[in-house]
C-alpha cells in the first residue's frame, strides 16, 4: 500500500455564501474557471483545488455549486468527500440549499465536516453569537452536531489559519483508502485537449491507477487505454484512491464517453438495468415515496431515471426505511454497499437516497418475505451467509461461483475460499467447473431424481435403468448438458444412484424376473458362458427363441448386461463377464513393466477370431487399461 495520505475535502451550502472565496483563501486557486461563472459571481460546475498538509500530503478541494439549479452538479461532487466544510454566511445563516447540501451529505455516508461561518467581517459579535446558536440548533441531530465551528472572513483573512490547522488535524485522523487493485473513477467532468484528445477527470474511488492501464467505460463497455494522469495538476505515473485526477484517454472520443461513466477494469463491473437497495425518505421530506414512483437517481457523477419498486408496502413516508427495487430507463454500472440520492421527478427536491445490496438482481415479485430475508441478508449478513444465500436462490442457473464475486462485492478468489468452507460443513456441495451448489437445491433435485427414476422402474422392471441422456433431459432441460452431468455423476458418487452400461438406476433397485423370464436368463448366461470369446451374434441369439419369445429374451438380455453378468461389446457383440474379466488379466500381465501384446498374440490365447479379438481390445482401450501404439498394445499408465 501506498504511504501519501489522500483525502478529498468538499465544500456544501447555499449559493452565495463565500465557498470559492474560502477555498481561495485556503490555497490561493481560483476554483471558478468559467466565463460565466466570473460575470454572474456563482458557482455553476465544479471546481477543483489542493491543499497541502503538515504531513507532506496535499488534499484535493472539490468546490460544488450552492444554487439549486445546479443540484446536479453538486451531486456529482459530492461523491467521495472524506472531510465535508459546510459554509453558511454569517449575513444570512442556515438557506434552503444549506438545508438540502446537508441532506445530501448525510444521505451519502459523509460523516466528517467542519462547519464554517463566512463573511464575518460583515457583522457584529452579537450577531455572529446569534449566528453561532441557531447553526448549533440546526445541527442537532445530524453527523455535525459535535462538529468544530470556525468563523472566518476571506476578505480579512480571519480565521483562515485556524481553520487551516483544524482541516489538518481533522485529516489527519481519516484512515487511509483501502486498495484492493481494481481501480474505479467516476467521470464529473468530460473534454478534449489540443493535442492530447479525451480527458476525464474525477476522484479516484477505488484502487491505483496506473499509467498504460486498459481500461472499460461503464455502463457502455468501451476499450481505452490511459495515455497520461495528473494528480492536482501534476503529471503522475500512477493514481491512489482519494486523490483528484485528470486521465488522458486514448482510443476513445470525447462522444463516447459523458459525465457519470465509470473508468474501471474490464470485467469488474456489472451493466444492469435494476438495482436492489435499501431506501430512506428524509425526515422532513414534504412528500413520500410511493410503489411505482419516477424519481431522479444520483450516484457519483451520474443521473438517470428510474422507477421504485417498493417491495413490502405501497408506499414510504418521510423518515421512513424499506427495500425496494429500483428499475432504470438506461444501464448502470455500480458496487454493494455504493450510496445514492433520489430527488423527487416533480419538483425537483432531494427526498431521500440509500445504500445498494445487488448492482444485478433479477426481478423479484412483490410481497415475498423471502425476498425481504434474502435483502436482510445481503445487506448485514457475512460473506459466507451472502453466499450460501444467493446460491440458495440462484443455484439452477449453474453459474461459475466467480460470476458473484460483482454482486456481492467480494474478490474472486475470496468467494472460493468462503465456498470450500462451506462445502465442508456440507451446506454447499462442489460439482467442479468451479460451480458449486446449495444443499437445498441438491436435495430438490436429488427428490426429483429418486421420483423419476422410481416412477420408471415400476412401469419397466426388466430394464436396468433409464439412458443418461433421457434422464437428464426430463431432470434438468434448462441445464447446462456438462453442469447436469455433473451432478448426476454426485449423485453416483454418494450412492442414491448407480449406473451400467450407460443406464442409470436407483441404487435399490434389482430387476425383477418372472418364472419364464428366470428360466431365459438361465439359458441366455448359460450361451455365452460356454461361447467363450468367440459369442453368437446379437441378432442371431434373440432369434434363435422364436418370435414369440423375442420381445422377453431382449428384456432379459438388456438385464444381463445392466447387471453386469455380460458386458456389451458393440451392438452385436456382448460376452460373458468371467471370459471378459479372463482377457483382461492376460492383458494386465502381458503389458506390465513395459510390456507389450500383439492383436495376434492375444488372438491366439482367447482362442477366437480377429473380430472378437479387436472388439475386447478397443473395450480395454475404451477402459485406459491398454492404449494401441503402432501394431501394439502397451499399458495406458
Amino acid at each position: 500500500m501506498h504511504k501519501t495520505h489522500n483525502i478529498i475535502i468538499g465544500t456544501a451550502g447555499h449559493v452565495d455564501h463565500g465557498k470559492t472565496n474560502l477555498i481561495q483563501a485556503l490555497t490561493g486557486i481560483d476554483t471558478d474557471r468559467l466565463a460565466e461563472e466570473k460575470k454572474r459571481g456563482i458557482t455553476i460546475e465544479l471546481g477543483f483545488a489542493w491543499l497541502d498538509l503538515p504531513d507532506g500530503s496535499r488534499a484535493g478541494i472539490v468546490d460544488v455549486p450552492g444554487h439549486e439549479r445546479f443540484i446536479a452538479n453538486m451531486l456529482a461532487g459530492a461523491g467521495g468527500i472524506d472531510l465535508a466544510l459546510l459554509i453558511i454566511a454569517a449575513d444570512e445563516g442556515v438557506m434552503p440549499q444549506t438545508v438540502e447540501h446537508l441532506h445530501i451529505l448525510s444521505l451519502l455516508g459523509i460523516d466528517r465536516g467542519i462547519v464554517v461561518i463566512t463573511k464575518c467581517d460583515l457583522v457584529d459579535e452579537e450577531w455572529l453569537m446569534l449566528v453561532k446558536e441557531d447553526v448549533a440548533e440546526f445541527l442537532k441531530g445530524t453527523f455535525l452536531e459535535n462538529a468544530p465551528i470556525h468563523a472566518v472572513s476571506s476578505h480579512t483573512g480571519m480565521g483562515i489559519d485556524e481553520l487551516r490547522q483544524e482541516i489538518a488535524r481533522m485529516a489527519a485522523k481519516i484512515p487511509n483508502k483501502r486498495s484492493d487493485g481494481t481501480f474505479r473513477l467516476s467521470a464529473d467532468r468530460v473534454f478534449t485537449m489540443e493535442g492530447f484528445g479525451t480527458v476525464v477527470t474525477g476522484t479516484l474511488i477505488d484502487g491505483d491507477l496506473a499509467l498504460g492501464s486498459e481500461v472499460m467505460i461503464y455502463p457502455a463497455g468501451t476499450p481505452a487505454r490511459v495515455r497520461g494522469i495528473q494528480v492536482h495538476s501534476q503529471p503522475a505515473e500512477e493514481a491512489h484512491p482519494g486523490q483528484r485526477v485528470a486521465v488522458n484517454l486514448a482510443g476513445i472520443k470525447k462522444s463516447e464517453i459523458s459525465r457519470g461513466d465509470i473508468l474501471a477494469p474490464a470485467g469488474s463491473l456489472s451493466r444492469s438495468m435494476m438495482l436492489d437497495v435499501r431506501l430512506s425518505v428524509l425526515a422532513d421530506s414534504p412528500f413520500e415515496i410511493k410503489n411505482g414512483s419516477r424519481v431522479h437517481f444520483y450516484q457519483g457523477a451520474r443521473t438517470a431515471l428510474c422507477k421504485v419498486i417498493l417491495l413490502d408496502r405501497e408506499s414510504l413516508p418521510p423518515g421512513q426505511t424499506a427495500y425496494a427495487q429500483l428499475r432504470f430507463e438506461e444501464e448502470v454500472s455500480l458496487k454493494p454497499g455504493d450510496r445514492f440520492v433520489v430527488r423527487f421527478y416533480s419538483p425537483l427536491l432531494t427526498i431521500g437516497g440509500g445504500l445498494v445490496l445487488d448492482p444485478d438482481p433479477r426481478k423479484h415479485k412483490r410481497n415475498d418475505p423471502a425476498v425481504i430475508e434474502g435483502l436482510e441478508i445481503r445487506e448485514s449478513g457475512t460473506l459466507a451467509e451472502r453466499l450460501s444465500r444467493i446460491l440458495e436462490e440462484q443455484s439452477g442457473a449453474f453459474l461459475p461461483l466467480d460470476r458473484y464475486a460483482l454482486r456481492l462485492g467480494a474478490p474472486a478468489a475470496k468467494l472460493r475460499q468462503t465456498a470450500g468452507k462451506l462445502g465442508e460443513t456440507g451446506e454447499l456441495t462442489d460439482i467442479g467447473g468451479n460451480i458449486w451448489l446449495h444443499k437445498s437445491y441438491v436435495a430438490l433435485i436429488e427428490g426429483r431424481l429418486r421420483a423419476l427414476l422410481d416412477a420408471f422402474h415400476k412401469e419397466n422392471p426388466l430394464k436396468g435403468g433409464m439412458r443418461r441422456e433421457e434422464l437428464r433431459a426430463r431432470l434438468l432441460p434448462t441445464a447446462p448438458m456438462a453442469a447436469a452431468d455433473a451432478l448426476l455423476e454426485t449423485f453416483l458418487k454418494r450412492g442414491c444412484i448407480k449406473t451400467s452400461d450407460g443406464l442409470l438406476a436407483l441404487d435399490s433397485f434389482e430387476v425383477q424376473f418372472s418364472a419364464e423370464q428366470s428360466a431365459l436368463t438361465g439359458k441366455i448366461e448359460a450361451i455365452y458362458r460356454e461361447a467363450g470369446a468367440s459369442p453368437p451374434a446379437t441378432d442371431e441369439l434373440l432369434q434363435s427363441f422364436g418370435k414369440d419369445k423375442v420381445k422377453e429374451a431382449t428384456r432379459v438380455l438388456s438385464a444381463l448386461i445392466t447387471s453386469g453378468t455380460l458386458v456389451r461389446l458393440d451392438t452385436q457383440i456382448t460376452m460373458h463377464r468371467d471370459t471378459v474379466a479372463a482377457a483382461e488379466a492376460f492383458v494386465r500381465e502381458s503389458v506390465q513393466d513395459g510390456g507389450e501384446i500383439t492383436l495376434g498374440a492375444f488372438r491366439d490365447r482367447m482362442g477366437t477370431s480377429r473380430k472378437f479379438a479387436i472388439a475386447l481390445l478397443e473395450l480395454f482401450d475404451r477402459n485406459r487399461i491398454t492404449k494401441k501404439v503402432g501394431d501394439v498394445r502397451v499399458s495406458y499408465r
